[in-house]
């Protein structure tokens, strides 16, 4: 699973996940995206878990790329442990997802199949996404710069 290989700090504040991405939030590699539509952390479990769902999908054919990263431990105490005596242990890592974090790309493959791989990849999730592709990929349209979100 994804982890850093080293930190600075161990353990980390909470932080705030109000807002929407900027950073991360346009098509960048592939031809197909899987977009987030609401905020949470991500564990480094579903994203591993999201990414096999989609390589299964595409099988040999296809490039994947990850766009996120867990890079923010989360501390937990044991269980039935007295209150106090300072901050926990790292337990896991998760990466901080806003709104609009593109999370995976996908190229190299048809739209439907492109399409599938990331509904698969989005039952995984702990938030609502979508899928969005360039135009040029999707038929649409003459440009490759150009997003469209398909709905289902």
């Amino acid at each position: 699973m994804l982890q850093p290989k080293r930190v600075k700090f161990r353990k980390t504040h909470k932080g705030r996940r109000s807002g929407s991405a900027h950073a991360g939030a346009t098509l960048a590699f592939g031809d197909y995206a899987l977009q987030a539509m609401g905020s949470a952390w991500m564990s480094a479990r579903q994203i591993e878990a999201a990414r096999r769902a989609i390589v299964r999908s595409v099988r040999r054919g296809g490039k994947v790329w990850i766009r996120v990263f867990p890079d923010k431990s989360v501390t937990s105490k044991p269980a039935e442990t007295r209150m106090g005596g300072g901050k926990g242990a790292p337990d896991h890592w998760v990466a901080v997802v806003k709104a609009g974090r593109i999370l995976f790309e996908l190229g190299g493959v048809d739209h439907d199949t492109a399409k599938e791989a990331m509904r698969l990849a989005s039952y995984k999730l702990p938030f609502d996404t979508r899928f969005i592709a360039r135009e040029a990929a999707a038929g649409t349209g003459s440009k490759g710069k150009e997003l469209s979100a398909v709905e289902d």
